[in-house]
């Protein structure tokens, strides 16, 4: 109990010193939600720079208007209200990313099955991730860590309304109370229920089947043993080996390009033409969105490798279900380098 009063009084102290303007006490205050933040952020706008600047827009609003927190809510509740806030306007507001076009020398890609919808969808590093699983979710929550922020259920959110997911994020999510939920939206109880059960379904019907078998888990052996198979006839442009480790309805995109792949045949004819001509890849090992990825870097005469982008799978049991290439900007974001010496 002791230990509780002394935390109460710090953050009390705390946040005196940051209404008076001390800028280090208002950092203090709020850098324990500081990466729980982002990723809400980043659910709600599918793109890892959005993210980040709404977080920094929310947190400016926060130190702006500290004077006015009252604290009839948790310090969290009150941020998590201005974050949502600031990722509603991004999305009613803000043009998202046009859609680019194929622009791989030498490779003529194969009719796509369809365009895809989600083309400003980024990848999320899993070191930004770090520290979030930890934190504690209300009784209301529905969904693991993981799940939340796999690359399915994030594409899966950036098409329903900006309002539902709000909604759905904070619930089956976060975890607040209808009640809660109301009042950081400044909507009423049936308003918030109602925009729930619609979101539910219409995500229900756009996530992966649930019959299909689950990933092994992160770091396991049998997760090791199928991203060694896959780096290897990757690397090796084995296609009957690469091939032979997806799904029969294996997915495939390329946000920004719009170009959606479904079934194996479909990935074997652009897989095949990505190796053609002798091109070869060497790939780094990441994660992003709680699932493998890899910087992918190209073989060029010169010895250098260069980034063409990065590689994130989803794994299902002992195959790949789905593979997603992003950008080579965003490999910084990883940690990797733009370009690797030769050997």
């Amino acid at each position: 109990m002791r230990k509780n009063v002394g935390a109460t009084a710090a953050a009390d102290g705390l946040l005196d010193r940051a209404r008076g303007g001390d800028g280090e006490a208002f950092r203090e205050l709020v850098g324990p939600y500081r990466r729980e933040l982002q990723v809400h952020c980043y659910r709600m706008l599918g793109s890892f720079q959005d993210a980040e600047d709404a977080l920094q827009d929310a947190l400016l609003t926060a130190w702006q208007g500290l004077g006015g927190f009252e604290g009839r809510a948790s310090l969290r509740t009150w941020l998590y209200r201005i974050a949502t806030n600031r990722c509603l306007n991004a999305r009613r507001s803000a043009a998202r990313r046009p859609a680019r076009e194929w622009n791989v020398p030498g490779v003529q890609p194969p009719e796509p099955t369809r365009l895809g919808e989600v083309v400003w969808l980024e990848p999320f590093p899993d070191a930004a991730l770090d520290g979030v699983g930890g934190v504690p979710l209300g009784p209301e929550a529905r969904y693991e860590q993981s799940e939340s922020v796999s690359l399915a259920f994030v594409t899966a959110l950036q098409v329903l309304p900006p309002r539902q997911v709000a909604v759905l994020l904070l619930r089956d999510v976060l975890g607040f109370h209808a009640a809660e939920v109301a009042a950081m939206l400044d909507s009423t109880l049936d308003s918030v229920n109602s925009a729930l059960k619609r979101a539910r379904a219409a995500l229900h019907r756009r996530l992966p089947a649930p019959e299909r078998e689950p990933a092994p888990a992160a770091g396991s052996p049998a997760e090791q043993a199928l991203v060694a198979r896959f780096v290897s006839a990757y690397e090796s442009a084995d296609l009957d080996a690469l091939i032979a480790l997806l799904t029969d309805d294996v997915f495939m995109s390329m946000p920004p390009m719009p170009l959606e792949y479904e079934g194996r045949d479909l990935v074997a004819r652009f897989c095949a033409g990505l190796f053609r001509d002798g091109r070869r890849f060497d790939l780094v090992a990441t994660r992003a969105n709680g699932q493998p990825a890899f910087g992918a870097y190209l073989h060029a005469a010169t010895g250098v490798r260069h980034g063409t982008g990065l590689i994130a799978v989803t794994l299902s049991g002992d195959r790949i279900s789905a593979m997603t290439r992003f950008e080579n900007s965003t490999l910084p974001w990883f940690g990797l380098p733009r370009s690797l010496p030769g050997r």
